[in-house]
Formats: C-alpha cells, structure tokens, sequence
C-alpha cells in the first residue's frame, strides 16, 4: 500500500495490464515526474514502470488474459484484485487515476473512483471504431478524460461529449531512433546479407499455447526453401520461453538455425527482413520500425466466433486498420495453419519490390504518429494534480 506523507506530493494511481502498457505507462510516469517532481505513483505496473518509479501492488501478469473463456476462467481473481485496488485508491485518495489501456479492467474501477470525485484518465482508446461501439456509453460514465493516439479517434469522442486529448501514439516516438536493419544485425551477430524472419507468437502464455507449434512448424518450411535464413524469436518471460522451447522439442526441431531472446523484440524484428507476428500491439511496432509481415492470431473457438461477430471492420491488424486496406497479409484462426503461414513469409522474402513498398507505406504512418505522445498526455493530466480539472 503506498505510505501517505504531508510533505509528499500527489499520489497517481495508475494501473497497466500488459507490457505494452507498461512501455507506454514507464514513459508517461517519467514525464509527469519530470513536471511533478515530487509526485508518488501506486497501481499496476510492469518492469518498465517499477523502473520509473512505480510501486505495483499486484502482479501485471494477473491482468494480461485475452480472450473471452480466458477471462471468465480467472474472472473471480480479476475481481478481486480490482476490488482490493479500488479500496485501496477509495482510502488514499490519489489526486488522478490513470487507467493505460487494458479497458475490460480500467473503466469499471476508473467509474468506481470518478464516482467519488476522484478523477480518471483513460490512455489509449478502446478500440470502439473496430467492434463493440456501445462501450461509448461506459466510457463517458466512467472517465474524465480520454487520451487517444490515433488522430482519427477524437471526433468519436467529441461527439459523444467526452472530454479528449489526442497525444500522438508513444511508441512512434520511442521507435524513431531504433536502429537500422544493419545496425540491428551487427548486434545480434547476424551476418548482414542472411535472410532474417523475426517470429513473435505473443507475449501470453495463452497466445504461445495456441501458436507456438504453428510458428515452429512454419520455420520448418520456410527453412527448407532458404536454408541460409536466420530466425529469431523475441520472448517476453521465462514461461513464454520455455513453451516455445517445448515446441522445438515436440518437433525436434534442433536443426533450425534459430536464436532465442529474453525480449529485445525491437531489434529482432528491425533485423528482419519479413516479421511473422501475432496480432497486438507488436504489430503496430513491426509497422513503425517499416518491416514487412504477415499478421496472424489463433484463440480458443468460442472466444473467436463471439469477437469476430462483434467486429466491424475486415482488418484485425493496426497497420492495415489504420491504412485502410491490407498492407499486409493477416490469416487467422482456421487460416493459421503452418503452410498458409509459411507460404506468406515466403512470398515477402522473395519479392524484394514488394517489401520496399510496404516499408515505404509504414515509413509515412510512422512521421503521421510522431507528435511527442508521453509529454503530450503529461500535459493533459497536470490539470488534474494540482486540482484545475476535475
């Protein structure tokens, strides 16, 4: 629980369910401490925002469940770990909460402490323009102010009466000065005229339970028509690792010419000549350092056929939403199969023209997104700290 001082400054809470909010909620904190210097934050955070300065009272990793039958089987911890942090906040007081994606958890706890007067920032939009538009109604019930990061997402809550920020999205900025593809190379070792596919099957444990087999079965066939290619495999954890290490060894697949990684996901896929990515936010990121990929998802029936009947649109990947078309290839769920897949792959490795082309297009989306996003959002919730907004 976080000490309470007369001479301390505001106290923020701020709660993260996955480590793309907790890249995204690091450099936010460091932001607002920078312009609250004496500010205290509490919540729900992972490495990256311990490191700036955050005291997470629960483990991230009881949040990042996806799916809706993975939900509902770790709903009474979920629960309870909203209930406690709520009565925690409800005690404390924090001068602003900030919720950082992770909707399904944040909003009924951010309407909870709106509620009592306590004021609650939403980070990054729930994707309501994609599938199930009626959240707009709980959102305005429950926040005070929404930070969007993509341009075209404030109209929607201008017209719903939402009070809205747009902050450009963080990881265009934290990515401008990722390495070059040489640069990347050198530094993973990798000699630099060897065909490169980075394989990310997910940062879940439930994500590498439904693609683990699939992706090493697809770098089997993709070995076989470029034998000199080199694969890499940014992993976020030791679970993550070692159900993609038990793959290898299901398929005895000790041959692959294959490097594993404790994270380092950025540089993996900017060594890449062609990323094969499940769907998430690492697909933004492959796009935002202009890597060609091929998008893919598989989750258990049940949880599939309820999302894809609430989606709106024909792109499940953020690239090709945000472009409008598909960029690039997306195969999903029954199409997810290590032939289709690796067929796919094979096609960006072979046509040079083509990869050029995609990295063009994701180079522009790229400067589009590029507006300074973690001082933006620090900006928008200083009014809240020193009470001027409520």
């Amino acid at each position: 629980m976080p000490s309470s001082h007369a001479s301390a400054g505001p106290l923020i809470g701020i709660v993260a369910g996955e480590p793309s909010g907790d890249l995204l909620g690091g450099a936010l904190v460091r932001a607002l401490a920078k312009r609250s210097p004496g500010a205290r934050f509490a919540g729900i955070g992972g490495p990256q925002m311990i490191a700036a300065g955050v005291e997470s009272l629960f483990p991230m990793e009881k949040l990042s469940v996806r799916g809706y039958v993975e939900v509902i089987r770790h709903y009474r911890e979920i629960v309870g770990i909203r209930r406690n942090l709520r009565d925690i906040f409800l005690a404390e007081r924090p001068a602003v909460f900030i919720g950082i994606d992770a909707p399904d958890f944040n909003l009924g706890l951010e309407g909870d402490l709106k509620a009592v007067g306590i004021p609650a920032v939403h980070y990054v939009s729930p994707s309501i323009w994609a599938w199930r538009g009626g959240r707009i109604r709980k959102i305005r019930r429950s926040v005070s102010r929404m930070l969007t990061v993509f341009p075209f997402e404030t109209e929607i809550y201008e017209k719903a009466g939402i009070p809205v920020s747009y902050v450009g999205h963080p990881l265009a900025d934290m990515l401008a000065s990722a390495p070059s593809r040489e640069e990347a190379r050198a530094g993973l070792r990798i000699p630099a005229g060897a065909p490169v596919v980075a394989l990310l099957p997910g940062s879940r444990i439930s994500e590498l339970e439904s693609l683990a087999d699939v992706f090493v079965a697809a770098a089997e066939r993709i070995t076989a028509e470029f034998p000199d290619v080199r694969l890499l495999v940014p992993l976020v954890n030791r679970q993550t690792r070692e159900l993609f290490e038990a793959a290898l060894y299901r398929r005895q697949s000790g041959e692959l010419e294959i490097k594993l990684l404790f994270g380092h996901a950025h540089e993996a896929m900017a060594a890449a000549d062609v990323v094969l990515v499940a769907s998430g936010t690492a697909t933004l990121e492959a796009a935002l350092l202009q890597r060609a990929m091929v998008i893919t998802y598989r989750m258990p029936r049940l949880s599939w056929w309820i999302m894809n009947s609430r989606r709106y649109q024909p792109w499940v990947g953020l690239p090709n939403i945000l472009a409008g078309e598909f960029v690039v290839p997306e195969l999903l769920q029954d199409a997810a199969t290590p032939e289709a897949l690796s067929a796919a792959v094979i096609d960006l490795l072979r046509d040079h023209d083509r990869r050029k082309a995609i990295e063009r297009r994701f180079a522009q989306m790229a400067a589009e997104l590029r507006h300074g996003a973690a001082e933006r959002a620090a900006e928008a919730i200083l009014p809240y700290l020193d009470g001027g907004a409520r």
